[in-house]
């Protein structure tokens, strides 16, 4: 909501207190009910929480920001988080990965092709890679941010894989990325426009109704952020069918959402 700025107070409000309800005693939220402290949760709720009004200096919020920066900070959230991080500008897009949308023209016999992963991630990659391509900005009417959650000032985040590694593929890995992050700028205009395409027809052909791309919420997020990107506002169709699947993801009750 904060993102599109189409922010619904009542709801949001109900939302919050359900976040505050479930929020460990760790400080922080899990993955689970009654889980382990997870750190891009935690950063995630706690945004959440100060979009929604809660002030930062209130406890529950504290005992939220030191638990994040005891696990050493939002620097070292997962990628999706960073992603989302990025789209409100709380980090340089250089925190995380180098994703190019032309991964949609790579053939099959690559090593990396859409069709050798789970259906789960390709619902969520394909959209993530035209955000990637557009860098759009969340509207963030309130101008929320969240720099008091980092070690590192935000600004200055750039190592999007930290060690110690747990094997030799991380070494791998971010060499690949070296190597793709500094070729990206000479990709052809054409070529990055045709992926695009490519990208949007792949998740207009699965939207699902209104039940959501992949009928999962990174990717039906994604698929609404998307069409924000691309211009399409809730005239259009597609837009507003995604739109409208987030919307019944929702469990409203008379005291939470």
């Amino acid at each position: 909501e904060h993102y599109l700025d189409r922010i619904d107070g009542p709801l949001q409000a109900k939302i919050g207190i359900y976040l505050r309800r479930i929020q460990g005693t760790h400080g922080g939220w899990p993955l689970f009910h009654d889980g382990a402290f997870n750190l891009s949760a935690s950063v995630k709720a706690y945004y959440a929480l100060k979009a929604i009004g809660d002030d930062p200096a209130a406890p529950h919020m504290a005992r939220a920001r030191d638990a994040i920066l005891a696990a050493g900070g939002a620097e070292r959230t997962n990628v999706f988080t960073r992603i989302q991080l990025a789209l409100f500008g709380q980090v340089p897009w250089r925190a995380v990965p180098a994703m190019p949308v032309e991964i949609m023209h790579l053939p099959r016999w690559f090593p990396f092709h859409l069709s050798k992963v789970s259906y789960w991630s390709r619902t969520v990659m394909v959209p993530l890679l035209v955000l990637m391509a557009l860098h759009p900005r969340a509207r963030n009417p309130r101008g929320v941010g969240i720099a008091e959650l980092f070690q590192t000032p935000p600004n200055e985040v750039r190592d999007w894989i930290r060690g110690p590694y747990r094997s030799g593929w991380g070494h791998v890995f971010k060499a690949i990325d070296g190597v793709v992050r500094a070729a990206e700028p000479a990709f052809p205009a054409g070529v990055r426009t045709r992926a695009i395409e490519e990208a949007v027809t792949f998740v207009t052909e699965r939207l699902n109704g209104e039940d959501g791309l992949g009928a999962i919420y990174p990717a039906m997020a994604n698929t609404v952020m998307m069409f924000d990107a691309l211009g399409h506002g809730l005239e259009h169709a597609d837009a507003a069918m995604a739109w409208r699947a987030v919307q019944k993801l929702l469990i409203v009750t008379d005291t939470e959402a």
